[in-house]
């Protein structure tokens, strides 16, 4: 049976699974499911429709599933989903999606999320991602898996963050940041390829040096952005490993951070 404490209010509608625990004083809606085993704190709101998957643990005063801050929402039953095996620390706040996009704000699997994050309407973020403490996603933002953002990174709506970046303190991202660099500021720059983090992640020497020769095309060589996107795609094609970069490139709508 469902571990839930007497305070706490759970709507008859909604779905529990095996082992779950509710803190005391928590909302839990009529149109939210919880997956095996994930353990609710204290004083946390779970409303829309919402699912949560297996193995989550979401910490007190947080707000998961409410309506999209977007003025345009006229209580069309959008959604939240979130994956199983994350961490959500205090006063994150995760909103539905809107009528306007896919309908859904999508968090995925094994994700680390600190204190006082956003997560906007509308967002999809990947897996084995970490967004420090005050990390900010406006509406429609797209994260790829294993980036980091740095504490107070901004990020400004419909942009896109590639896989394996990692932002500074504070950055403040108005355009999309391709696969694995390093990037820091207001504005933003790039600082090179998270090289620490991809050894860590079992890149091999030889996808780390091609990596640094397609940042130097990119960013150093002073070809135009559409001739180093032709360069880094042919590189690709030798090496598998740049693909996800060629590939982003080829399908960046704001422009990328340069």
């Amino acid at each position: 049976m469902p571990g839930i404490h007497p305070t706490a209010l759970v709507h008859p509608g909604a779905r529990l699974g095996t082992g779950v625990e509710i803190g005391a004083y928590s909302l839990v809606g009529e149109h939210v499911e919880i997956g095996d085993g994930t353990r609710i704190g204290p004083h946390v709101v779970l409303a829309g429709h919402t699912r949560l998957g297996a193995g989550n643990r979401i910490f007190q005063f947080c707000s998961i599933g409410e309506e999209p801050q977007d003025k345009k929402y006229a209580g069309e039953p959008t959604r939240l989903e979130i994956g199983d095996d994350n961490v959500i620390r205090e006063f994150c706040t995760l909103n539905t999606g809107t009528a306007q996009d896919a309908g859904v704000t999508r968090l995925g699997h094994h994700n680390w999320i600190m204190a006082y994050v956003h997560i906007a309407h509308d967002c999809v973020v990947g897996d084995h991602t970490i967004f420090a403490n005050n990390a900010t996603l406006a509406g429609h933002v797209q994260v790829g898996d294993y980036a980091i953002l740095g504490g107070f990174t901004g990020v400004h709506q419909f942009c896109r963050v590639g896989a394996h970046v990692i932002t500074g303190i504070a950055s403040v991202v108005r355009q999309d940041v391709p696969p694995f660099l390093t990037v820091a500021g207001n504005p933003l720059a790039p600082h090179g390829v998270n090289a620490e983090g991809l050894k860590r992640r079992g890149f091999s020497a030889e996808a780390l040096a091609g990596l640094k020769r397609a940042y130097k095309t990119l960013y150093k060589s002073g070809l135009s952005l559409a001739e180093a996107q032709a360069a880094i795609a042919e590189e690709a094609q030798r090496l598998p490993e740049l693909e996800p970069l060629a590939n982003f490139l080829a399908t960046s709508g704001r422009g990328i951070v340069r």
